[in-house]
Protein backbone atom coordinates (compact mmCIF):
# COMPACT_ATOMS: atom_id res chain seq x y z
CA UNK A 1 0.00 0.00 0.00
CA UNK A 2 1.12 3.56 -0.64
CA UNK A 3 0.55 4.20 3.07
CA UNK A 4 3.54 2.04 3.97
CA UNK A 5 5.65 3.72 1.31
CA UNK A 6 4.77 7.11 2.79
CA UNK A 7 5.57 5.82 6.28
CA UNK A 8 8.95 4.53 5.14
CA UNK A 9 9.72 7.82 3.39
CA UNK A 10 8.85 9.74 6.56
CA UNK A 11 11.17 7.53 8.61
CA UNK A 12 14.00 8.18 6.14
CA UNK A 13 13.42 11.95 6.01
CA UNK A 14 11.77 13.01 9.27
CA UNK A 15 11.94 16.75 8.67
CA UNK A 16 11.43 16.80 4.92
CA UNK A 17 8.41 14.53 4.60
CA UNK A 18 4.89 15.01 5.91
CA UNK A 19 3.61 12.72 8.67
CA UNK A 20 1.25 9.92 7.73
CA UNK A 21 -2.32 9.82 9.02
CA UNK A 22 -4.35 6.68 9.68
CA UNK A 23 -8.04 6.77 10.66
CA UNK A 24 -10.09 4.04 12.32
CA UNK A 25 -13.84 4.31 11.63
CA UNK A 26 -16.08 1.83 13.38
CA UNK A 27 -18.10 0.73 16.39
CA UNK A 28 -17.35 -0.37 19.97
CA UNK A 29 -14.65 -2.84 18.91
CA UNK A 30 -12.81 -0.02 17.15
CA UNK A 31 -13.32 2.33 20.10
CA UNK A 32 -11.73 -0.18 22.47
CA UNK A 33 -14.73 -1.31 24.53
CA UNK A 34 -14.48 -4.41 26.69
CA UNK A 35 -16.54 -5.52 29.69
CA UNK A 36 -20.13 -4.31 30.06
CA UNK A 37 -21.79 -3.29 33.31
CA UNK A 38 -25.09 -1.93 34.59
CA UNK A 39 -25.16 1.74 35.53
CA UNK A 40 -26.91 3.11 38.59
CA UNK A 41 -29.92 4.31 36.58
CA UNK A 42 -30.63 0.90 35.08
CA UNK A 43 -28.74 1.49 31.85
CA UNK A 44 -25.67 -0.15 30.38
CA UNK A 45 -22.15 1.07 29.83
CA UNK A 46 -18.84 -0.45 28.84
CA UNK A 47 -15.25 -0.36 30.02
CA UNK A 48 -13.47 2.02 27.65
CA UNK A 49 -9.80 1.16 27.18
CA UNK A 50 -8.67 2.45 23.79
CA UNK A 51 -5.02 1.85 24.63
CA UNK A 52 -5.78 -1.89 24.55
CA UNK A 53 -7.73 -1.83 21.27
CA UNK A 54 -6.52 -2.86 17.84
CA UNK A 55 -6.00 0.73 16.56
CA UNK A 56 -3.40 1.41 19.25
CA UNK A 57 -1.80 -2.00 18.72
CA UNK A 58 -1.67 -1.48 14.95
CA UNK A 59 0.05 1.88 15.33
CA UNK A 60 2.46 0.34 17.85
CA UNK A 61 3.51 -2.25 15.26
CA UNK A 62 3.93 0.45 12.61
CA UNK A 63 6.21 2.36 14.98
CA UNK A 64 8.30 -0.81 15.30
CA UNK A 65 8.59 -0.93 11.52
CA UNK A 66 9.60 2.72 11.20
CA UNK A 67 10.92 4.13 14.50
CA UNK A 68 10.75 7.88 14.72
CA UNK A 69 8.23 8.29 11.92
CA UNK A 70 5.31 10.52 12.91
CA UNK A 71 1.96 8.76 12.66
CA UNK A 72 -1.16 10.83 13.23
CA UNK A 73 -4.04 8.65 14.45
CA UNK A 74 -7.72 9.52 14.04
CA UNK A 75 -9.83 7.47 16.50
CA UNK A 76 -13.34 7.42 15.04
CA UNK A 77 -14.89 4.37 16.68
CA UNK A 78 -18.12 4.93 18.63
CA UNK A 79 -19.82 2.31 20.76
CA UNK A 80 -23.21 1.31 19.39
CA UNK A 81 -22.63 2.87 15.99
CA UNK A 82 -23.42 1.33 12.61
CA UNK A 83 -22.46 1.85 8.97
CA UNK A 84 -25.22 4.46 8.39
CA UNK A 85 -24.03 6.32 11.48
CA UNK A 86 -20.44 6.17 10.27
CA UNK A 87 -21.51 7.58 6.92
CA UNK A 88 -23.39 10.43 8.62
CA UNK A 89 -20.31 11.51 10.57
CA UNK A 90 -17.69 10.66 7.96
CA UNK A 91 -16.88 14.27 7.04
CA UNK A 92 -16.75 15.48 10.64
CA UNK A 93 -14.80 12.58 12.13
CA UNK A 94 -12.54 11.43 9.28
CA UNK A 95 -12.47 13.28 5.96
CA UNK A 96 -11.53 16.68 7.35
CA UNK A 97 -8.26 15.17 8.62
CA UNK A 98 -7.27 13.93 5.12
CA UNK A 99 -6.15 10.46 6.18
CA UNK A 100 -3.70 8.51 4.06
CA UNK A 101 -5.36 5.25 5.12
CA UNK A 102 -8.74 4.53 6.73
CA UNK A 103 -9.73 1.28 8.40
CA UNK A 104 -13.51 0.79 8.18
CA UNK A 105 -15.04 -1.77 10.56
CA UNK A 106 -18.81 -2.08 10.92
CA UNK A 107 -20.78 -5.31 11.35
CA UNK A 108 -22.10 -6.20 14.81
CA UNK A 109 -24.65 -3.45 15.39
CA UNK A 110 -25.76 -3.44 11.76
CA UNK A 111 -26.56 -7.16 11.84
CA UNK A 112 -28.93 -6.62 14.78
CA UNK A 113 -31.25 -4.98 12.23
CA UNK A 114 -31.95 -8.35 10.62
CA UNK A 115 -31.82 -9.46 7.01
CA UNK A 116 -34.33 -6.83 5.89
CA UNK A 117 -31.78 -4.08 6.53
CA UNK A 118 -28.77 -5.65 4.86
CA UNK A 119 -29.08 -3.35 1.83
CA UNK A 120 -28.95 -0.32 4.16
CA UNK A 121 -25.67 -1.70 5.48
CA UNK A 122 -24.11 -2.31 2.09
CA UNK A 123 -25.32 1.00 0.63
CA UNK A 124 -23.76 2.85 3.57
CA UNK A 125 -20.49 0.96 3.24
CA UNK A 126 -20.35 1.68 -0.47
CA UNK A 127 -20.80 5.40 0.12
CA UNK A 128 -18.16 5.38 2.86
CA UNK A 129 -15.66 3.57 0.64
CA UNK A 130 -16.19 5.77 -2.41
CA UNK A 131 -16.16 9.00 -0.37
CA UNK A 132 -12.84 8.05 1.20
CA UNK A 133 -11.35 7.02 -2.13
CA UNK A 134 -12.53 10.23 -3.80
CA UNK A 135 -10.83 12.16 -0.98
CA UNK A 136 -7.53 10.38 -1.65
CA UNK A 137 -7.53 7.93 1.26
CA UNK A 138 -6.64 4.28 0.84
CA UNK A 139 -9.19 2.02 2.54
CA UNK A 140 -9.24 -1.37 4.25
CA UNK A 141 -12.53 -3.02 5.26
CA UNK A 142 -12.36 -5.20 8.36
CA UNK A 143 -15.42 -7.19 9.47
CA UNK A 144 -14.37 -7.81 13.05
CA UNK A 145 -15.68 -10.85 14.91
CA UNK A 146 -18.73 -13.06 15.45
CA UNK A 147 -20.96 -12.72 18.49
CA UNK A 148 -21.29 -15.29 21.25
CA UNK A 149 -22.38 -18.81 20.29
CA UNK A 150 -23.40 -19.95 23.79
CA UNK A 151 -24.46 -18.50 27.14
CA UNK A 152 -21.22 -18.26 29.07
CA UNK A 153 -21.20 -19.50 32.68
CA UNK A 154 -19.16 -16.40 33.50
CA UNK A 155 -22.13 -14.12 32.87
CA UNK A 156 -23.50 -13.46 36.35
CA UNK A 157 -25.96 -10.62 35.80
CA UNK A 158 -29.43 -11.69 34.73
CA UNK A 159 -29.71 -8.76 32.32
CA UNK A 160 -26.70 -9.93 30.33
CA UNK A 161 -27.76 -13.57 30.45
CA UNK A 162 -31.02 -12.46 28.85
CA UNK A 163 -29.16 -10.62 26.09
CA UNK A 164 -27.02 -13.58 25.07
CA UNK A 165 -29.78 -15.73 23.43
CA UNK A 166 -30.63 -12.94 20.99
CA UNK A 167 -27.01 -12.74 19.85
CA UNK A 168 -26.81 -16.52 19.61
CA UNK A 169 -29.88 -16.57 17.34
CA UNK A 170 -28.28 -14.02 15.02
CA UNK A 171 -25.31 -16.38 14.70
CA UNK A 172 -27.33 -19.59 14.36
CA UNK A 173 -29.69 -18.08 11.78
CA UNK A 174 -26.72 -16.94 9.68
CA UNK A 175 -27.61 -13.25 9.91
CA UNK A 176 -24.18 -12.06 11.05
CA UNK A 177 -22.50 -14.32 8.50
CA UNK A 178 -24.69 -12.83 5.76
CA UNK A 179 -23.76 -9.28 6.76
CA UNK A 180 -20.07 -10.15 6.83
CA UNK A 181 -20.25 -11.69 3.35
CA UNK A 182 -22.27 -8.77 1.99
CA UNK A 183 -19.69 -6.36 3.40
CA UNK A 184 -16.85 -8.32 1.80
CA UNK A 185 -18.56 -8.29 -1.60
CA UNK A 186 -19.27 -4.57 -1.37
CA UNK A 187 -15.63 -3.88 -0.54
CA UNK A 188 -14.44 -6.01 -3.45
CA UNK A 189 -16.82 -4.20 -5.84
CA UNK A 190 -15.28 -0.91 -4.70
CA UNK A 191 -11.71 -2.17 -5.04
CA UNK A 192 -11.20 -2.10 -1.26
CA UNK A 193 -8.95 -4.76 0.33
CA UNK A 194 -10.63 -6.92 2.98
CA UNK A 195 -8.94 -7.82 6.25
CA UNK A 196 -11.13 -10.82 7.03
CA UNK A 197 -10.81 -11.16 10.79
CA UNK A 198 -14.38 -12.42 10.87
CA UNK A 199 -13.36 -15.34 8.70
CA UNK A 200 -10.44 -16.09 11.01
CA UNK A 201 -12.77 -16.22 14.02
CA UNK A 202 -15.08 -18.59 12.16
CA UNK A 203 -12.11 -20.78 11.30
CA UNK A 204 -11.23 -21.00 14.98
CA UNK A 205 -14.79 -22.06 15.74
CA UNK A 206 -14.68 -24.71 13.03
CA UNK A 207 -11.53 -26.13 14.63
CA UNK A 208 -13.30 -26.53 17.96
CA UNK A 209 -12.09 -23.38 19.69
CA UNK A 210 -14.60 -21.79 22.08
CA UNK A 211 -14.75 -18.32 20.55
CA UNK A 212 -17.29 -17.14 23.13
CA UNK A 213 -14.48 -17.46 25.69
CA UNK A 214 -12.50 -14.97 23.58
CA UNK A 215 -15.07 -12.23 24.24
CA UNK A 216 -14.34 -9.95 27.18
CA UNK A 217 -18.04 -9.41 27.90
CA UNK A 218 -19.01 -12.94 26.71
CA UNK A 219 -21.34 -11.25 24.21
CA UNK A 220 -19.59 -9.38 21.41
CA UNK A 221 -16.44 -7.51 22.54
CA UNK A 222 -13.13 -9.32 21.93
CA UNK A 223 -10.65 -9.67 24.76
CA UNK A 224 -7.67 -7.36 24.91
CA UNK A 225 -5.41 -10.17 23.74
CA UNK A 226 -7.54 -10.87 20.66
CA UNK A 227 -7.11 -7.28 19.52
CA UNK A 228 -3.54 -8.27 18.68
CA UNK A 229 -4.96 -10.62 16.04
CA UNK A 230 -6.84 -7.73 14.44
CA UNK A 231 -3.69 -5.60 14.48
CA UNK A 232 -1.45 -8.21 12.88
CA UNK A 233 -4.02 -9.14 10.24
CA UNK A 234 -4.32 -5.46 9.34
CA UNK A 235 -0.54 -5.26 8.99
CA UNK A 236 -0.62 -8.37 6.79
CA UNK A 237 -3.30 -6.74 4.62
CA UNK A 238 -1.24 -3.56 4.28
CA UNK A 239 1.84 -5.56 3.25
CA UNK A 240 0.03 -7.56 0.56
CA UNK A 241 -2.01 -4.84 -1.14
Amino acid sequence: MKFLEKLSAKAADKTGKAPVTIAFLGDSVTQGCFEVYETGNGGLDTVYEPESGYPAKTVSILHQFCPGAQINTIPAGISGDSAPGGLARLERDVLRYSPDLTIVSFLLNDSCGGMERISVYTDSLRQIFTSLQDAGSEVIFMPSNPMCRSVSPYIRQELFRNLAPGFIRLMEDGVVDAYAEAGRKTAEECGVPVCDCYGSWNAMHQHGIDTTALLSNQLNHPTREMHWMFAWELIHTMLHN
